[in-house]
């Protein structure tokens, strides 16, 4: 509750501490974009982000906990991308993707990845009752995420998506920056000379964010 009263502040004071928002994906436990239904599990922060995009530019990128919701982000006047956004601050052009599918560890939490964001396994969650969905997504989710990983595990992802982020930005000389999110470990890395690599980190339990200006970025703390 202490993280979602902040989130809300936060959300509040944006347009006092920058011209435009990106959110870098797994803002929320789990979304999904119902036709009709509105999840009441983070429906303050949703209202939250339509009122701010009323006010101000809002991007939002899919993550693997709230892959599924173009089209409810859409209504309410946000630009949401489950792939590649592309964003300009001042001359600079900047790459944001969330990153799920790139750091993972081989085996179980690999594969998971790829099952659920399989576009029939949408769409066959999307025929069930949202209660009984929610409550299938409570029971497994401790099974297809890295909710247990340790400290060291969480390095070593971070590390593999450092890894590639540098070939990435290597075999693409077009962006001056990409942020990436997942793995919810914060980093700001020159990759090169003048061209970055930014993961505004957590925002559960340490309200991580970064500021990005055309000098470049800072990463810090709510």
């Amino acid at each position: 509750m202490a993280n979602e009263v902040a989130l809300l502040r936060f959300l509040r004071d944006a347009p006092t501490m920058g011209d435009a928002l990106l959110v870098a994906g797994d803002l929320f436990e789990f979304w999904f974009g119902w036709r009709r239904v509105i999840p009441r599990r983070g429906f303050a922060v949703a209202a939250a982000l339509a009122e701010l995009a009323a006010r101000m530019p809002v991007s939002m990128l899919g993550g693997n906990h709230d892959r599924w919701g173009r089209q409810s982000w859409a209504d309410a006047g946000i630009i949401w991308s489950r792939g590649l956004l592309e964003l300009r601050v001042g001359e600079h052009r900047i790459h944001a993707l969330h990153g799920d599918g790139v750091a993972e560890r081989p085996g179980r939490v690999s594969w998971s990845h790829r099952l659920i964001g399989h576009p029939l396994t949408a769409s066959t969650f999307g025929l069930l009752h949202p209660d009984l969905g929610v409550w299938l997504v409570d029971r497994l989710s401790p099974w297809l995420g890295e909710l247990h990983s340790t400290a060291e595990q969480k390095a070593a992802s971070a590390a593999r998506q450092l890894e590639y982020a540098r070939q990435r930005m290597a075999s693409n000389p077009g962006p001056w920056m990409l942020i990436m999110g997942h793995t919810h470990v914060p980093a700001l890395e020159e990759i090169s000379p003048a061209r970055f690599y930014l993961n505004p980190g957590p925002w559960i339990d340490e309200q991580c964010y970064a500021v990005v200006t055309p000098e470049g970025a800072r990463l810090r703390q709510f």
